[in-house]
């Protein structure tokens, strides 16, 4: 195996670097982000007869011994034409390739008569190409083939990483000796390096069975997997199935562990511990895993306490490296357009439309929302191109801001009622549902294909006459909206059919005249209301579309789904306009912002990632579930993000520091739905568990100091105060709960599949 790099590491060096790296300096732990980082620990063995004298080769004589591996390669192949510019534009000599063991410097022959004698291999030629341009400093023989792929998933690529290897006999040995000293160091310190044990046992395990070590791998996995921390034994049993090298190939988690660096987060004085121990005893193995597979983010100051790790820990790569949350994020809402709203005469229960006008009303009473005043926190209005407010949208802000007047203002002493909708004998085949804003539609998806819309309403659902029939139509008459409609198509529900699979996810737009559905037969639909028939199909995913959402402004929506990437489309765009990638496994869950300039995306990666519509980028990466995200839900206010998994906990989110700043602990099954009320006070929670729970949002997010020194270092001190701020549990009969809705007056709207079982 091969020595430790370099030695020790002079601490002068490891002041000057935040981010410390076991190896470089480039706060990657082994830096093969960067093209020029250190792959591995051991000398360069170009060949079986290369000597390490060829790591002291100064720069330009690596270039010159690349250029002549080049040209030999082209004359080889007989591309004269190709040798010839080459040559040209580089100033070589007509006969400095023909020398084949010369170098302009003296620094590199060796390697230069091992090109000579390995020439008939391309492969081979081109694999020492590739190390004598992408690293900078010494590689493995092994390495080559990873320098170019490292973040594509290609299996060969991504396996070849584990083909160096250690005595097996001695794996256990290494692992029980670093085990043994991570529990003799001070607590302080030993909860910070117990986040080791995982990410080295997996990668360890991996290489035993890579090099077909099938009774020692099963060994070591005997010996140590109940070490682990409960919440990556779903992992542990994907992985206890992995026993052969050709079972390594084309697995999902395998891959995406191999090809994302596992993130842990350790304070410098544990870090140094760690490498002094690693050092003195020599333990290589473990020190190149090390290097090869995790990215240590080191930061000054006290060591973070069990229950501090274990709250951000539990996903799929680590925990988010800080860097990935600093991006500025505008997460104020838009000012509203100024309307004149005619308030009625009579405030209690006068509903009819006369009246003199009033002064302007702001849209929102909730969290922090000012009516005139542009929010510093705000983007710009025109940072995207937002649709442009048409009569019929401006009639129903007005009937919106007649609502908030009559809204029941929430509170810990003044709780929401609920009124529950039941589906009956459609338990495990209801699997979606959403409720327009004005609470005046339901529509369901179903796993037989089918989207089924009602009214909730005494006003029936109708379609629009035929164009035969609507020609007949005096177009200027008052009441031409009600003439259109035919009724004799009047029903209080409507059948969509199109899909050719299960529907899981839902979503009307804001102004109630479409309606999208996503499927397992990989496209999302967009349905009139007027027709209800279906308009556009999108296809772009190649998978089960898991959730579709419309913005809050309608035109965008966006999709999230089993190939791991959410789309952002438009409903005139066949194609879409933006693809968030970045996630580790399915896309389960995703909701917009209220100032649509930004995505949320929940993932069975046990990670939540908001993403920049303008740009596409990842901006935040939330860490602490402990199993996959099915809810997630904004703040009025827009500060906020609220999360839900099938850990059965509620984490907050604050979205400008990008901090964890509450966790609700109550529900027993999977979190379904979460939804804030109208003015923010009341977070609401519907899970698996068939209750709904209502939690005050307002104290939650209160009680959490998040300065700058908190936001530095990622030291998040959560109160254990779930019982504090839970309101109330209501229990369903036997009907888990996957969706929930405020109205506009803050009455608590709920649906699930009764369960007759």
């Amino acid at each position: 195996m091969a020595a430790v790099q370099d030695g020790p590491i002079e601490p002068e060096s490891e002041k000057e670097s935040k981010t410390d790296a076991l190896g470089d300096g480039s706060g990657n732990v082994s830096g093969s982000n960067t093209v020029g980082g250190t792959l591995s620990s051991s000398p360069v063995t170009a060949s079986a007869t290369a000597t390490p004298a060829t790591n002291t080769a100064a720069t330009g004589g690596d270039e010159q011994q690349t250029l002549l591996m080049v040209l030999q390669f082209l004359k080889k192949n007989k591309l004269t034409e190709s040798v010839e510019v080459l040559r040209r534009e580089a100033g070589l000599a007509d006969s400095v390739d023909d020398t084949q063991g010369s170098e302009a410097d003296g620094g590199g022959q060796g390697s230069a008569a091992n090109v000579s004698a390995d020439a008939g291999d391309a492969n081979s030629l081109l694999s020492r190409v590739a190390i004598a341009t992408a690293a900078s400093q010494s590689t493995a023989a092994s390495t080559p083939a990873k320098v170019g792929g490292e973040d594509q998933p290609d299996v060969n690529v991504v396996l070849s990483a584990y083909s160096q290897q250690g005595d097996p006999a001695l794996y256990q040995a290494y692992y029980s000796g670093l085990k043994n000293f991570i529990e003799s160091v001070l607590d302080c310190h030993r909860a910070e390096l117990s986040q080791l044990f995982y990410p080295l046992f997996v990668h360890m395990y991996l290489e035993l069975v890579y090099n077909n070590h099938e009774n020692e791998a099963k060994a070591f996995f005997e010996k140590f997997s109940g070490d682990q921390e409960c919440y990556y034994q779903d992992d542990l049993r994907v992985l206890s199935g992995l026993t052969k090298r050709e079972h390594m190939k084309g697995n999902e988690t395998l891959l995406d562990f191999r090809t994302s660096k596992f993130v842990l987060r350790i304070s410098r004085d544990s870090y140094q511990l760690l490498k002094r121990h690693l050092q003195e005893r020599q333990n290589n193995q473990i020190w190149n895993i090390i290097q090869e597979h995790l990215y240590i983010d080191i930061f000054d100051g006290m060591p973070r306490s069990k229950s501090q790790i274990d709250s951000m820990s539990g996903s799929l790569a680590g925990e988010a490296k800080r860097e990935a949350n600093k991006a500025k994020v505008y997460f104020g809402l838009l000012k509203e357009p100024e309307i004149d709203v005619p308030l009625d005469d009579e405030d209690d229960d006068a509903e009819n439309e006369e009246g003199k006008p009033k002064k302007k009303k702001p849209k929102k009473d909730n969290m922090g929302s000012k009516s005139k005043k542009q929010d510093p926190n705000a983007p710009q209005q025109n940072r995207i191109p937002l649709p442009e407010l048409k009569d019929s949208d401006k009639l129903d802000k007005i009937m919106y801001m007649k609502e908030a007047t009559k809204r029941v203002r929430l509170g810990p002493d003044i709780l929401p009622s609920i009124c529950f909708y039941t589906f009956l004998n459609a338990y495990q085949s209801l699997t979606a549902v959403d409720f327009t804003d004005d609470s005046s539609l339901i529509a369901g998806g179903f796993a037989d294909s089918t989207v089924r819309v009602w009214s909730v309403t005494p006003k029936k659902l109708r379609r629009v006459k035929s164009a035969a029939d609507l020609s007949l139509i005096d177009k200027e008459s008052d009441d031409v909206l009600e003439r259109i409609m035919d009724e004799k198509t009047a029903s209080e529900s409507k059948v969509l059919y199109g899909h050719s699979g299960p529907i899981y996810g839902i979503s009307f737009s804001p102004d109630r005249n479409y309606l999208l559905s996503s499927s397992e037969d990989g496209t999302v639909r967009l349905w009139s209301l007027q027709t209800f028939t279906c308009l556009v199909g999108y296809k772009g995913h190649n998978y089960p579309v898991w959730d579709t959402q419309f913005s809050p402004h309608g035109y965008y929506f966006v999709s999230g789904g089993h190939d791991r990437v959410a789309r952002l489309w438009a409903t005139d765009h066949y194609q879409p306009l933006r693809i968030f990638a970045g996630h580790l496994a399915d896309v389960t869950c995703t909701r917009f912002h209220l100032n649509s300039n930004y995505v949320a995306t929940g993932s069975a990666d046990r990670t939540v990632r908001l993403w920049d519509v303008l740009n596409g980028s990842c901006v935040r990466i939330f860490t602490g579930h402990k199993g996959p995200i099915h809810s997630l839900a904004f703040s009025p206010n827009g500060k906020f993000l609220a999360s839900g998994a099938t850990d059965g906990r509620v984490l907050l989110w604050d979205i400008g520091h990008g901090l964890m700043v509450g966790e609700l602990k109550g529900h027993t099954d999977t979190i379904y739905s979460l939804k804030f009320s109208r003015d923010g006070e009341i977070l609401a929670s519907g899970s698996m568990d068939n209750t709904v729970r209502l939690w005050d949002a307002t104290k939650a997010f209160d009680d959490v100091e998040t300065d700058d020194f908190t936001a530095a270092t990622g030291h998040i001190h959560l109160p254990d105060n779930s019982q504090e701020l839970l309101l109330g549990t209501y229990m369903t009969k036997s009907t888990p709960v996957i969706h929930l809705h405020f109205t506009r007056r803050n009455l608590l709207l709920a649906a699930g599949a009764y369960n007759s079982q």
